[in-house]
């Protein structure tokens, strides 16, 4: 067995993985990488990437339907869903080389293509190699979540992982899952021309703020998208294809089964206990400093069994580089985390709803609204569904919710202002161009401080005052 010593060991190749190995290895450390999968990661290969090439692919095909408002005559899509799942496979072979295993060697990390168990608090073995290192980072990400539905292992269902496999398009989408993963795919299938019903145990988006859920599923309701809420699946067979029983006595019959139920973090075979690594029901234990029980391992992204985001995972491997490679204080924080249901129209939230925010800060809170219908971008486009929120208290936003075109871009400026303590004197300062649908934005602000400038009984008389005293 190859005997290996390191600065830092990283085991899994995904979003955050990928991010300390690079961050650490160009500013001077050695760094091993493990990854016994693809390069990349769920986000590349199976979830982000391709999720968004094939909602990209059902948005072409909704906009031949419905481009008679444009004065253009519209046109029903001859769909190829074949060519669609090789526009999929095509977006993420131009992506991958930037997490290739050539990349990084050429970065100076080794990577090693084995998965990794602990051996010791700070040795792990992965194929023939022994890897003993300063610090380890473990990126080991999520895989889907399959309940202990009856006969569902009888069944040849889909997950996001086998989904992108497909090349005939379903002729009728069963999806038990109601949350955006499901809610995506549901709609970018039924653009495509596939009879799609959702099946959601309790309330479909349910973690969102439910006067933006309910935008976009009365959308998702009108392009024929059927979606059960409240329907406990008791059991599942493969008769006349795949049929799903209710609790209530009903049952679904389709062509296809999707099961999106949520992710599960990936720690099996870790062999955990042999470092001193406790876990907790949703992932491994870590403190604000994202350090496991045992302080020389970290564990970021999916593996530290908070929120399962991308992006999270990228903010994490900076916090973890600061640490394990400058040996710098750095704590993680989620206040100002967002997150994005990509449908049509969008769903975005960062900081606390308002349900969260009314249960936190009571009367002192204030909710700036602005709708998207009045936002002069959005009525060129006919895209006016939907609105934005900013829950402010004192002065500065603790969370805003935007349902509606471009909310997951628009809502990155409510996570700057979030990170950095920004009062919403400092929105209302900004200038967006015209027209633009950033501008909601800035008529956020513009609806915080209205009230106080244009309601104001003070105000009134001291420009009254002003006005009389200027020659």
């Amino acid at each position: 067995m190859e005997r290996i010593d390191t600065d830092v060991l990283v085991l899994g190749a995904g979003s955050g993985g990928l991010s300390v190995a690079a961050g650490a290895v160009q500013m001077g450390a050695r760094v091993v990488l493990l990854e016994g999968a693809e390069m990349g990661g769920d986000c590349l290969n199976h979830g982000c990437v391709p999720s968004k090439a094939l909602i990209a692919a059902g948005k072409a095909a909704h906009g031949m339907r419905h481009a008679a408002a444009f004065g253009i005559a519209h046109a029903e899509p001859q769909v190829d869903y074949a060519a669609a799942m090789g526009h999929v496979r095509g977006v993420i072979e131009t992506i991958a080389p930037v997490d290739s295993q050539d990349r990084f060697e050429g970065l100076g990390v080794r990577v090693i293509r084995h998965y990794g168990r602990f051996v010791s608090d700070r040795a792990v073995e992965a194929g023939p190699y022994r890897i003993t290192a300063r610090r380890i980072v473990i990126a080991t990400g999520s895989s889907p979540a399959v309940p202990p539905v009856p006969g569902l292992e009888r069944v040849p269902y889909l997950t996001n992982e086998s989904l992108w496999d497909l090349r005939a398009r379903p002729d009728h989408l069963l999806i038990i899952g109601g949350g955006p993963i499901g809610i995506e795919m549901a709609q970018a299938h039924r653009r495509l021309g596939s009879r799609v019903t959702v099946l959601e145990g309790a309330r479909a988006l349910g973690r969102e703020d439910p006067e933006a859920a309910a935008v976009v599923l009365a959308q998702l309701r009108a392009e024929g998208v059927e979606i059960v809420e409240g329907a406990k699946v008791e059991a599942v067979s493969a008769e006349g294809g795949v049929t799903v029983s209710l609790g209530d006595g009903r049952s679904c019959t389709g062509s296809h089964l999707l099961v999106a139920v949520g992710r599960r973090v990936n720690m099996d075979g870790l062999d955990l206990d042999k470092a001193g690594i406790e876990t907790t029901p949703t992932g491994i234990r870590v403190d604000d400093s994202l350090k496991t029980t045992n302080r020389r391992v970290y564990a970021i992204g999916d593996a530290a069994g908070g929120m399962q985001f991308t992006h999270l995972a990228g903010y994490h491997a900076g916090i973890v580089v600061r640490s394990a490679v400058l040996g710098l204080p750095a704590r993680a924080k989620t206040a100002h985390i967002p997150r994005t249901t990509y449908t049509a129209p969008e769903l975005a939230q960062v900081g606390l709803t308002e349900a969260e925010a009314r249960a936190e800060h009571g009367s002192r809170l204030t909710v700036a609204r602005f709708d998207i219908g009045e936002n002069d971008r959005a009525i060129a486009e006919r895209r006016r569904a939907g609105f934005i929120k900013v829950m402010v208290v004192r002065g500065r936003p603790v969370g805003a919710t935007i349902v509606g075109t471009q909310a997951g871009e628009l809502i990155a400026l409510w996570s700057l202002a979030i990170a950095n303590g920004l009062k919403m004197s400092a929105i209302s300062a900004m200038v967006a161009p015209y027209p633009t649908i950033a501008e909601v934005n800035k008529r956020a602000a513009g609806a915080y401080f209205s009230p106080k400038l244009f309601e104001s009984d003070l105000v009134k008389r001291v420009v009254r005052l002003v006005q009389n005293w200027l020659p």
